[in-house]
C-alpha cells in the first residue's frame, strides 16, 4: 500500500478575520501548539487525512501585510519565504474585502499558490454587500470560495481546492499582480534585470518580489540578500539606492509609500469590478451593542461586572465538581492507606504524592471554568472591547488599549501573556507591559485563593478572589504610571483598536481553546507539582529520628487504658459513644505528634529560619514555606500546604481546611498571604519568558525584586492595618 502523500497547507489572513476558527474546524482536537523556531510566538499546526491526502495545517499569526513590523509579522512572512508551503489559504473577512486584499496582493507577488476563503460571508450579505466570487477569481487568477467558518460551512469544498491548486502546474503569469506607477515599475525592471544578472542562482526568492522589497527598502531582505547575493548583492544594493533617491526626487515621498498608494488604486480598482453594496434597511447588531458595552458612562462598570461574574462562576459552579473530585482524591487515600503497609513509601504516597498532587488536581474545574470564560471574551469580540474601554485608563500610563490585552490574557497565564507583547511595535512599550502583567493574577494563583477564601471566607469567597484580581489591575496601573515617569520614559504610542463584529462563538471552538490552555495545568500534575510534592515530603519527612518534647507513645497509652476502663462499665450505647470518643483522642495526639515531627524536620528549620521575615505579615512558618516553593510554580504553594498539615490522616477530604482552621491562621493573615501570592515574584517559567522577551538580566531581577517588594508591603498594610481596625 503506498504511503498517503503529505501537503503543507498555511493558513494566512488579517487578525479577527476567522482564520483560527476555520483552523479549528479543520484540524479539530489534532493540533499540536508549541513556539516557531527560534522565537517565542505559538505555532499551531494540525495533521489530518482527508480525500486520500495528509494534510499538515498551520495557522500562521494574523497580519495586515507582508511588510513586517511585530515579531509575528515576521513569522508569517518567513514562514511563507523560506517553508514554501505547497498552498496559501488566505482567510478574507468578506465584510472588509478592501482591508484584506491588501494582504492578498501581496501573497500574489510572491508568486506562491494563493486559494482565497472569502470567509463571513452570511456577515457581509447581511451589511448589504455582494462579492462576484467569479470574477475576482479571474482578475486575480486564484480560486476563490465561499466559506462561513462560525457555522463550519464550505470546508470541505476549500480543501478541495487547496488540494487542486497544489496539484496543478506552477503559474508562471505575472499579468494578474499590481501595475506600478511607470518610474516604479522601470525601476523594478532596473534592480530585476540586475538579480538575474548577478544573483539569480544565489537567492531563493522570485526576481520580481526581491527588487520589489528592495526598493521598499526591507530591512531584513537586505540583510539576507546581501548574506546570501555577496559582493553582487552589495552592487545591487547601492544601484537600488540610486533608484530610490531618483523615485524620491519625482514623487516628493518616499518610494514605499508610493507604492502602497499604487497597491490601494489596484485594489480599488478590483472592488469596483466584484463588489456591489445594495442599499438596504439593516440593524447593524454589533454597532447598536457597541453604543451600550463602550459606552463611556457604563461601560466600565459592565466590564467590572463581567470580570466579577468570571469569578463568582468560577467559585460557585466549580465547587460541586471540585468536591466530587475531592471525595475522589479522599477514597484514594483511604484505599491506598488500607492495602500498603506501615513503611517509609506509604508516608510518600499518602502524604507526599496524594496529599500533594491531590490538593491541587482537585481545582481543575475552577481552572477549566476560568478558560472557559476567557475564550467565550475572546471568541465573541468583547475582549477587543475591553482594550478599547480601558484605553484611557491606559494612556495614564503612557500605554494604550492594546497593551491591556496582554494583562487580560495574563488572567489565564502570565508566560503566553508577555509572549504576546510581541505584537507591540514600541520596545518601551514593551517592557513597560512585560514588567506589570505578572501584577496580572494567573490560574495557578487560583487554587490559593480557592483554598483560604473557601476556608475562611465561605459565602463571600467570590467576592474576595474578584477583588484581588481587581488589586492586581489597580497595582499593576500605578507601576505602570511610576515606570513611566521614571525608568521607561516616553510619549503615547499612537494606536487605533479594531472593534471585530460580535459573532456567537461555536461550542467546538471554546471547547478547544478551553483544553488547550487546561492541558498545560494537567501537564503540571505529573511534571512540577509532582516532583515539587516529593521534594516538599522529603524535608518534612526527615530527619526520622526527632526529639519529642513529650512521650506521646505514653500518652496514648494512657488515654487507651482510661477508654478501655470506661468502656468496660459503659452500657451498649455508652460503649459506642466512648469508642468514637477514644478515636478522637488518639487523632488529637497522634495529631500533636505529627505537627512537632514536621516542625523539626528540615522543611521546618527552613521555615523558623525564613520566618521573621513574614510574622510582620501574620503568615506562619508553614504559610512561609509554602510561599518559597511557589517560586517554581504557584500550584506548589496548595501541594505545600496539603502535605505540612497533612495531620488529620487519610480518608478526610476537608482536612486542609480543618487543618488551616485550627493552625491558628485567621481570616485577616489568610488575605495577607494571598495578597502576597498575588504580588511576589513570578514563577519560574514566567520568569524564563520575561528574561528571554526582554533580553536583559537586569530587567529579570528588577522585575523579581520589585514586585516581591510590593507584595512585601501591600501584605503589611493589609495584616497590620487590619489589627489597627479590630480586625482578625
Amino acid at each position: 500500500m503506498s504511503e498517503k502523500k503529505t501537503l503543507t497547507i498555511a493558513l494566512a489572513g488579517n487578525p479577527n478575520s476567522g482564520k483560527t476558527t476555520i483552523f479549528n474546524n479543520i484540524t479539530g482536537t489534532r493540533q499540536k501548539v508549541g513556539n516557531w523556531p527560534g522565537v517565542t510566538v505559538e505555532k499551531k499546526e494540525g495533521l489530518i487525512n482527508k480525500f486520500g491526502y495528509e494534510l499538515k495545517i498551520v495557522d500562521l499569526p494574523g497580519t495586515y501585510s507582508l511588510t513586517p513590523f511585530s515579531i509575528e509579522e515576521i513569522v508569517a512572512r518567513n514562514f511563507v519565504l523560506e517553508e514554501s508551503p505547497d498552498v496559501i489559504i488566505d482567510i478574507i473577512d468578506s465584510s472588509n474585502l478592501e482591508r484584506s486584499l491588501y494582504l492578498a496582493t501581496q501573497l500574489r507577488e510572491i508568486d506562491s499558490k494563493v486559494l482565497f476563503a472569502l470567509n463571513m460571508a452570511d456577515l457581509a450579505s447581511s451589511h448589504g454587500t455582494k462579492i462576484d466570487a467569479e470574477k475576482l477569481s479571474n482578475l486575480l487568477d486564484v480560486p476563490v470560495v465561499f466559506t462561513v467558518g462560525n457555522k463550519n460551512e464550505g470546508m470541505d469544498i476549500l480543501l478541495k481546492e487547496a488540494i487542486k491548486l497544489a496539484e496543478s502546474s506552477p503559474d508562471k503569469s505575472e499579468n494578474r499582480n499590481v501595475k506600478y506607477s511607470r518610474d516604479i515599475e522601470n525601476a523594478i525592471t532596473k534592480i530585476q534585470g540586475l538579480i538575474e544578472r548577478k544573483a539569480k542562482d544565489r537567492i531563493n526568492y522570485k526576481t520580481r518580489w526581491t527588487a520589489i522589497k528592495l526598493l521598499e527598502d526591507d530591512k531584513i531582505v537586505k540583510e539576507r540578500f546581501v548574506e546570501k547575493a555577496g559582493a553582487a548583492g552589495e552592487e545591487i544594493l547601492e544601484e537600488t539606492g540610486v533608484l530610490r533617491k531618483y523615485l524620491l526626487n519625482a514623487f516628493d515621498e518616499d518610494p514605499e509609500i508610493v507604492m502602497t498608494d499604487d497597491r490601494y488604486g489596484f485594489i480599488a480598482g478590483i472592488i469596483k469590478e466584484v463588489q456591489t453594496i445594495t442599499v438596504k434597511q439593516r440593524v447593524d447588531v454589533s454597532r447598536n451593542i457597541d453604543l451600550v458595552l463602550t459606552n463611556r458612562f457604563i461601560g466600565f462598570p459592565i466590564f467590572i461586572f463581567f470580570i466579577w461574574a468570571m469569578f463568582q462562576l468560577t467559585f460557585t459552579l466549580g465547587a460541586y465538581p471540585m468536591d466530587w473530585i475531592e471525595s475522589g482524591v479522599s477514597l484514594i487515600s483511604s484505599y491506598a492507606g488500607s492495602i500498603v503497609p506501615e513503611s517509609l513509601f506509604k508516608d510518600l504516597l499518602i502524604n507526599g504524592i496524594i496529599g500533594g498532587v491531590g490538593s491541587v488536581i482537585v481545582f481543575l474545574p475552577n481552572i477549566l471554568i476560568l478558560f472557559f470564560c476567557i475564550a467565550l471574551l475572546e471568541d465573541t469580540g468583547y475582549m477587543a472591547r475591553a482594550a478599547f474601554i480601558m484605553d484611557k485608563i491606559m494612556h495614564l500610563i503612557g500605554l494604550h488599549g492594546k497593551s491591556f490585552i496582554p494583562m487580560l490574557m495574563g488572567f489565564g497565564c502570565n508566560v503566553p501573556a508577555i509572549m504576546a507583547t510581541r505584537t507591540l511595535e514600541s520596545e518601551k512599550d514593551r517592557i513597560l507591559t512585560i514588567l506589570i502583567t505578572p501584577f496580572m493574577s494567573c490560574s495557578a494563583k487560583l487554587p490559593v485563593y480557592i483554598v483560604l477564601a473557601g476556608t475562611f471566607f465561605a459565602a463571600k469567597a467570590g467576592n474576595v478572589i474578584f477583588s484581588l484580581y481587581l488589586l492586581g489591575i489597580i497595582l499593576s496601573i500605578i507601576s505602570g504610571r511610576l515606570f513611566r515617569s521614571t525608568l521607561l520614559k516616553g510619549i503615547d504610542a499612537p494606536f487605533v483598536m479594531e472593534l471585530p463584529p460580535y459573532r456567537v462563538p461555536m461550542l467546538r471552538s471554546l471547547m478547544i481553546h478551553m483544553w488547550d490552555r487546561s492541558k498545560m495545568f494537567l501537564k503540571r500534575m505529573g511534571g512540577v507539582i509532582l516532583v515539587g510534592s516529593v521534594i516538599v515530603w522529603s524535608l518534612s519527612a526527615f530527619p526520622r529520628n526527632v526529639d519529642y518534647s513529650a512521650d506521646y507513645s505514653a500518652e496514648m497509652d494512657r488515654a487507651n487504658e482510661s477508654f478501655n476502663i470506661k468502656i468496660a462499665a459503659a452500657d451498649e450505647k455508652g460503649k459506642e459513644l466512648l469508642k468514637n470518643e477514644r478515636i478522637v483522642a488518639i487523632a488529637e495526639i497522634e495529631k500533636a505528634m505529627n505537627a512537632v515531627k514536621t516542625e523539626k524536620s528540615y522543611m521546618g528549620r527552613i521555615g523558623k529560619g525564613v520566618s521573621p521575615v513574614f510574622e510582620p505579615l501574620g503568615i506562619d512558618w508553614r504559610g512561609s514555606v509554602s510561599l518559597l516553593t511557589g517560586f517554581f510554580a504557584k500550584e506548589i504553594v496548595v501541594s505545600t500546604l496539603g502535605v505540612l498539615y497533612s495531620t488529620e490522616g487519610p480518608g478526610d477530604k476537608d482536612a486542609l481546611k480543618n487543618a488551616l482552621r485550627s493552625s491558628g491562621m485567621t481570616p485577616l493573615s489568610a488575605l495577607s498571604m494571598m495578597v502576597f501570592v498575588l504580588l511576589y515574584l513570578p514563577c519560574l517559567a514566567t520568569i524564563a519568558m520575561i528574561r528571554k522577551e526582554t533580553a536583559s538580566f537586569k530587567w529579570t531581577a528588577f522585575s523579581i525584586i520589585y514586585s516581591t517588594s510590593v507584595a512585601w508591603i501591600a501584605s503589611f498594610c493589609v495584616f497590620q492595618g487590619g489589627k489597627l481596625l479590630g480586625f482578625s
